[in-house]
């Protein structure tokens, strides 16, 4: 695209820019009407209680990702995923979307119980008003806190209660989630690391041992990963590695 051509497509578009708001005025479009109107508290303040509401809801919203990631065991198992396609060295083999998919439904598999509890104890009575907003998070939120807490080390539990100048709780349910998820976040890391060096060991073993083969032949030139990539996935297919490590992983929250 030259330049005469570029400034003929910005003309076309500063012209539609312009034309715009008299096409939606000539129509009978008054778009004044939309946005939100602060003035209108004093005569209708329900309608801004309503308006208040929705943009909390909307702000809620935006963190239901991050709560839902940090709070399950969705972290341990796609960072060990992501560990195994390293060791194996296959590149974009599985792609990002089978290891998040494959992630998402062992999280799921997990989790299941907890959230079934969650929607026995407190959503359902909430739905059916015989208990108040209040009561329904602090039930509900009973039965994630429990499982954050078995899954967290002490030692990282007293790291945040250090920072906030907390002092021991008799009851750890009684910690706020703003020092239990990150530490939780945090011990889900440490073991996700430790399983991952575990599955590097024996393909790192093994590229070793085609490297040195390689150098001894003289075959400096050709690249070790070429030739020890087809035995790690013939290596992996025969001990059933998928299985295994989706064992290891279902166990680890046992």
């Amino acid at each position: 695209m030259n330049k005469k051509q570029l400034i003929i497509i910005m003309t076309i578009i500063l012209a539609f820019s312009l034309l715009a708001p008299q096409e939606a005025s000539a129509n009978g479009l008054d778009l004044s009407e939309f946005g939100i109107n602060f003035n209108s508290a004093e005569n209708e303040p329900q309608a801004m209680v309503d308006t208040v509401k929705v943009f909390i809801l909307l702000t809620v919203l935006t963190l239901v990702p991050a709560f839902l990631i940090l709070t399950t065991c969705f972290t341990r198992v796609v960072v060990v995923l992501s560990f195994l396609r390293n060791a194996i060295g296959s590149q974009q083999t599985p792609p990002n979307q089978v290891l998040i998919g494959l992630a998402l439904f062992i999280t799921l598999f997990v989790m299941q119980p907890i959230y079934a509890q969650v929607m026995d104890e407190a959503v359902t009575p909430f739905l059916n008003e015989e208990i108040t907003q209040e009561e329904a998070f602090e039930i509900g939120s009973a039965p994630i806190k429990r499982f954050m807490l078995e899954q967290t080390r002490e030692k990282d539990l007293a790291l945040f209660m250090r920072a906030a100048e907390m002092d021991n709780p008799e009851d750890p349910m009684d910690l706020s989630f703003t020092v239990v998820v990150p530490a939780f976040t945090i011990s889900e890391l440490r073991m996700a690391f430790s399983i991952g060096f575990i599955l590097f060991l024996p393909f790192l073993i093994m590229d070793i041992v085609v490297s040195s083969i390689l150098m001894s032949m003289g075959m400096f030139m050709l690249p070790p990963v070429m030739i020890s990539l087809p035995f790690k996935l013939l290596l992996f297919i025969l001990v059933d590695g998928w299985y295994l490590v989706v064992e290891s992983l279902l166990n680890s929250f046992g």
